[in-house]
């Protein structure tokens, strides 16, 4: 893998903690303030499908396999699910520019589109680590699980008195996985045919 390679990795998980969790949660609260139900209904979707891509970094830091499959399944369902919804893009149509908050919005989805865009063409140029993450050649994606892994250890051990290791994780992940996957099933055979591509968000019932 050559450096130009792994410093393109190493700046889409960069990326990620921004894309992913921390201009999500700025827009979710901002939302909240500014009183407005579409950005609001399309943050409130986007964190019920984020816990995937936690589940994945768990993964990774179980050096599970596959966990470079989830990982990449992860960034398309969250890709997926603030471009899917009929409604919501057409509210956000509806305002200019000058309004700042869907302006922002309408960004962010854009480099959220961008990052999962690259985190699966960064996959596709090592192929081998779909399937066997745990090899050298792949060793560059499990460095920003092992960062992670280090906090959670430290803050484990200082919680519960006990050492949080790999195979705890990769049973956790999986778990987490199983749980997760039933949750998304339910919805698609229960809520996906009945309300389609609309989001309802005008409404104040639940989703």
């Amino acid at each position: 893998m050559n450096v130009f390679n792994q410093l393109s990795i190493w700046l889409s998980f960069q990326l990620s903690i921004i894309f992913l969790i921390g201009i999500p949660i700025t827009l979710f609260f901002w939302s909240i303030k500014k009183r407005n139900k579409a950005v609001n209904k399309l943050l409130s979707i986007y964190w019920k499908i984020s816990p995937l891509f936690f589940i994945s970094l768990l993964l990774l830091i179980g050096k599970y396999n596959y966990a470079l499959v989830i990982t990449n399944i992860s960034t398309l369902l969250m890709t997926i699910s603030v471009w899917f919804w009929n409604d919501i893009n057409d509210e956000l149509k509806e305002y200019n520019l000058s309004y700042a908050l869907t302006t922002t919005t309408k960004v962010w989805r854009w480099s959220l589109t961008f990052i999962s865009l690259n985190f699966l063409i960064q996959s596709l140029r090592n192929l081998n680590c779909f399937s066997f993450v745990n090899s050298a050649a792949c060793e560059i994606w499990l460095q920003p699980s092992s960062n992670l892994y280090t906090i959670i250890k430290n803050l484990f051990n200082f919680l519960f008195g006990a050492n949080f290791t790999q195979p705890i994780a990769k049973f956790l992940g999986l778990f987490s996985l199983l749980i997760y996957t039933l949750g998304l099933i339910q919805w698609s055979i229960l809520k996906l045919p009945k309300n389609g591509r609309n989001s309802s968000f005008s409404q104040n019932g639940r989703y």
